[in-house]
């Protein structure tokens, strides 16, 4: 079992910046792949980012390419997503997730465990 928090949400306004930060506890967080996800309010889940275990992969939806970064420290058990000229568009909760994949996927039901969201508010 992996249990994931999120924190890092708020309102901020168009062109601004955030960092999400995803905490797991429980199993070996370092041999996982994690990904970040959004939901907007009528929406389906879309994938904004993803990690490998080691850090050597990263993967964006190209509507975030350039803007936000996703990182990880295995010896702190947290994953980051640092949100960078943000647009109101971006508004959402925004979950990270654990997947046992040995590659970034970027399919929800590839994604074991998450996170109860935290969210991200983009004022014009």
């Amino acid at each position: 079992q992996v249990q994931l928090v999120e924190s890092g949400g708020g309102l901020v306004q168009a062109g601004g910046s955030l960092r999400l930060s995803c905490a797991a506890s429980g199993r070996i967080f370092s041999r996982y792949t994690m990904g970040w996800f959004r939901q907007a309010a009528g929406k389906e889940r879309e994938f904004v980012a993803g990690i490998s275990w080691n850090g050597v992969n990263e993967r964006y939806a190209d509507s975030v390419k350039g803007r936000f970064t996703i990182s990880r420290n295995n010896a702190m058990d947290t994953v980051y997503l640092q949100l960078n000229s943000l647009k109101p568009e971006d508004t959402a909760v925004y979950y990270c997730a654990v997947s046992a994949s040995a590659v970034v996927t970027t399919t929800p039901t590839n994604y074991d465990y998450w996170g109860q969201g935290t969210q991200v508010t983009v004022s014009s």
